[in-house]
């Protein structure tokens, strides 16, 4: 399964996220450039149980090196595909995370998952040489704060089936916690095996992140983070909305919401309209013209039901101002 898009939209710029994007994909082209020496590099910055357990080892690194390599590990990535699938990740999930817990606090929520995430792995592999490296075990915090948070939430998911490409909308709870299921029995099922991938460090940065999410929320908001909402407050909702229109027996028309913020209704906007109809999905370019107020209503003739009179009728879009919580007959796809 491969989460494409999920439907809370941020209302703020998520800097702390997506700066860590950026930091994950800088750190990752630093690999590349070390060519032949990239394993040597991977296993210093890398986090190795063996230097914290085997006393031979130990001797070769310093007690600063020992503590950073906790924090340098969890931005190095073995592949592109590997950089690749946790950023997509963080990206869909992080935001909403960031948004609840402000800049600063998601900040230090995101490193301490990381590390929190490497100490489990190290007592379930106390003698391994193997390094470990990703920030796997930090994003799989992040998806079990998302769980806490938004477990109604839907997530548009690419389930391949042979060659047949699959999307289906699955309720966060199912789709996190049946991550959350295969990443255990993975980790319970390589205990004591040499395995490629830290699935312990999953299972540990999931539990923690519900931890410190709890944690963290009883803390008060800092005023930097105040600040940064402020200034980081997006301006336009999603270009493309999912809208599930509400049909009237014996009615042509069909009858939904369209979100848009204040400032759109000041300057006008457009938007791509996806209604999901049958098996079909009709999608509509929408003009919105400037000056319009909310509860006003923009008639789509041509966009309704066909009556077996051949008499069709109009989309009628109810005009909302952005709010917190996204219905269940409206969804904003980021």
């Amino acid at each position: 399964m491969i989460p494409i898009r999920n439907t809370i939209s941020s209302k703020n710029y998520p800097i702390v996220n997506n700066t860590l994007i950026c930091l994950n994909i800088v750190v990752y082209i630093i690999e590349l450039l070390q060519g032949i020496n990239i394993e040597q590099f991977a296993y210093i910055y890398g986090l190795v149980p063996a230097r914290y357990t085997v006393s031979s080892i130990a001797y070769y690194f310093s007690i600063d090196h020992l503590l950073f390599s906790f924090l340098s590990f969890m931005f190095l990535h073995g592949s592109f595909w590997h950089l690749i699938s946790n950023m997509w990740s963080l990206y869909i999930f992080g935001d909403n995370v960031e948004e609840r817990l402000g800049s600063i606090r998601y900040l230090l929520f995101y490193i301490l998952c990381g590390v929190l995430s490497g100490i489990v792995h190290l007592v379930f592999n106390l003698y391994s040489n193997t390094p470990i490296i990703g920030a796997s075990g930090a994003i799989a915090g992040v998806m079990g704060a998302y769980l806490l948070l938004y477990p109604g939430a839907k997530i548009l998911t690419f389930i391949p089936i042979i060659i047949i490409p699959y999307f289906i909308e699955i309720p966060a709870f199912l789709f996190l916690g049946f991550w959350f299921v295969l990443q255990f029995f993975n980790a319970v099922g390589s205990n004591g095996n040499i395995s490629n991938i830290a699935w312990w460090a999953h299972v540990g940065g999931f539990v923690f992140g519900i931890i410190l999410l709890k944690i963290l929320l009883l803390l008060p908001s800092d005023k930097m983070s105040g600040a940064v909402k402020k200034i980081t407050t997006r301006k336009k909702t999603n270009r493309l909305q999912v809208i599930n229109p509400i049909v009237k027996e014996y009615d042509p028309n069909l009858y939904g919401v369209l979100h848009i913020t204040r400032h759109e209704a000041i300057s006008g906007t457009k938007k791509f309209v996806n209604i999901p109809w049958g098996f079909h999905k009709r999608l509509y370019n929408i003009n919105i013209p400037p000056g319009i107020s909310e509860s006003n209503l923009l008639r789509l003739k041509g966009l309704g039901r066909q009556m077996p009179d051949g008499q069709t009728g109009y989309l009628i879009l109810k005009v909302k101002f952005e709010q917190q919580f996204i219905s269940k007959d409206h969804k904003q796809y980021k």
